[in-house]
């Protein structure tokens, strides 16, 4: 089967895959604004006969991309859109294309994995928990910002909170101020999906996690689920491998 270039452009940078014959041959991150190309993705991208593209950049950014791509690759990118209904599941939003393609790619993924409800926390440069009726229809969800972002709000817009560490995730008390700032953000990401999770009522989801903090929140969380960190990979093949 012909090798296929993945991959899932973020707000905080890119991830990327190489696929061939259903088997992930390669994979690496790499620095949107970054002047250098890996080498390993230079090599993918040649080696790819098709590229995936799932993008939630602004349209400067995703054209960056697409140029820096097209140095390395004259295969043109096909791009996944969030669309109205996709492999039994149904979009909520008024405007479908107004979600955004990694939500919507999670919870293509997520249905092929899970028959019944589930609900999908994306721990990335935002806190994303979206609920999916074992009916297909997306019932709504919650963006909320990630861990970066509340930590960011205090170190950088408070007085003496400026010039405190960064510490390690932690559900227990800060005993220091980076410490107090990374517990802090830690227990409102944690308390904002067991809410989220109080209000859904019943029958009780699945929970599936994905981002690059998704096992961390799932381990201070407690909880029965699964971690897939490649969940938006997982969807970007169902809706462009019809």
């Amino acid at each position: 089967m012909a090798a296929i270039l993945q991959i899932d452009a973020g707000n905080s940078g890119a991830k990327w895959r190489l696929v061939e014959g259903g088997e992930v041959v390669a994979r690496g991150r790499l620095v949107l604004d970054a002047d250098e190309t890996p080498e390993a993705l230079t090599a993918a991208a040649r080696a790819a006969r098709e590229i995936w593209l799932a993008s939630v950049l602004d349209d400067r950014r995703e054209t960056a991309l697409e140029e820096r791509l097209a140095q390395l690759s004259p295969v043109r990118a096909r791009h996944a859109r969030s669309e109205r209904r996709c492999a039994g599941v149904e979009n909520s939003y008024e405007d479908p294309a107004r979600m955004g393609v990694d939500r919507w790619l999670a919870l293509l993924a997520a249905r092929q994995r899970v028959a019944g409800r589930v609900c999908v926390v994306d721990a990335g440069t935002a806190l994303t928990i979206d609920l999916l009726a074992a009916d297909g229809r997306h019932e709504g969800g919650y963006i909320i910002p990630g861990r970066g972002l509340l930590e960011d709000a205090l170190l950088s817009g408070t007085g003496r909170v400026r010039d405190a560490q960064r510490e390690l995730w932690s559900l227990d008390p800060g005993q220091g101020t980076g410490a107090a700032v990374s517990s802090g953000a830690a227990l409102a990401l944690v308390g904002a999906v067991r809410e989220a999770l109080r209000y859904a009522g019943s029958p009780s989801p699945v929970l599936i996690f994905c981002g690059g903090a998704g096992g961390q929140l799932f381990q201070l969380l407690n909880v029965a689920g699964i971690v897939v960190p490649d969940l938006v990979f997982e969807g970007l093949e169902v809706a462009l491998s019809a």
